[in-house]
């Protein structure tokens, strides 16, 4: 679960350092849904039953669900209002 809680911290840092929406919506999205499923692990090895276990699994895949569904809605508006992905400069 602490392993968890550092891919939590890490996408936290990356919304506030990274340059644009984008990368900001992917550090965000794949970092708190592998942080999500590493806590969900940890939760799921001290669970009383297996209901417990499954119910846990679908929290997970729900928010997972969410989270791609509600960036993926983000950038479509982001695109569509003219907002370009950053590009490293050389």
């Amino acid at each position: 679960m602490t392993l968890g809680l550092v891919f939590f911290l890490a996408g936290t840092v990356g919304l506030l350092r990274f340059p644009d929406v984008y990368t900001r919506l992917h550090t965000v999205t794949k970092a708190d849904n592998v942080g999500l499923g590493l806590i969900i692990f940890g939760l799921a090895v001290d669970a009383q039953s297996v209901w417990e276990v499954v119910e846990l699994f679908l929290v997970w895949g729900l928010v997972m669900v969410a989270s791609t569904t509600a960036a993926h809605l983000i950038s479509r508006r982001a695109l569509a209002q003219g907002i370009t992905p950053w590009k490293e400069s050389s």
